[in-house]
């Protein structure tokens, strides 16, 4: 089990930094698709809105309340989400799944920034948090793709 140091040490100036400047933290006015996902075991909540053309996201907007580890996935992904496919998107999520559960390698470009979250992979209870903006973003993806195919 971690130590509280380890959690303190957690808490990166990088994390920190990246929790108190999230982008696109303000709602789209008309979004393709909007997702709500919330973490049980913390009760960290994530609303996506995403539009989409031809496959890539065109759009994004996040209302994020998450602690600092979520927010700062959040953060990575918004820095990254716009112009990414739905391929990307999945691709990076695989990878941070496996970065947090059996510490393999960082999501690819342009979800590489990811890898700042590598030390919470000790802290089962943070997973679904730092996963939560991801996994929106890719059901809105979906939700948008089938929106438009129907």
């Amino acid at each position: 089990m971690p130590s509280d140091g380890d959690l303190i040490s957690l808490y990166s100036t990088r994390i920190l930094a990246l929790a108190a400047e999230i982008p696109y933290h303000e709602r789209l006015s008309a979004p393709d698709a909007t997702i709500k996902k919330r973490s049980p075991l913390c009760g960290s909540t994530v609303t996506v809105d995403i539009c989409v053309k031809d496959g890539t996201v065109t759009g994004f907007g996040q209302d994020v309340k998450a602690c600092a580890l979520g927010q700062a996935a959040a953060s990575v992904i918004g820095r990254a989400i716009i112009g990414s496919s739905e391929e990307q998107l999945r691709s990076a999520q695989v990878a941070l799944k496996s970065m947090l559960k059996s510490k393999g390698p960082a999501p690819e470009y342009p979800f590489d920034g990811l890898d700042v979250l590598r030390p919470a992979a000790d802290f089962k209870n943070r997973h679904a948090s730092i996963m939560l903006c991801l996994d929106a973003s890719i059901e809105a993806l979906e939700t948008a793709r089938n929106a438009q195919t129907a």
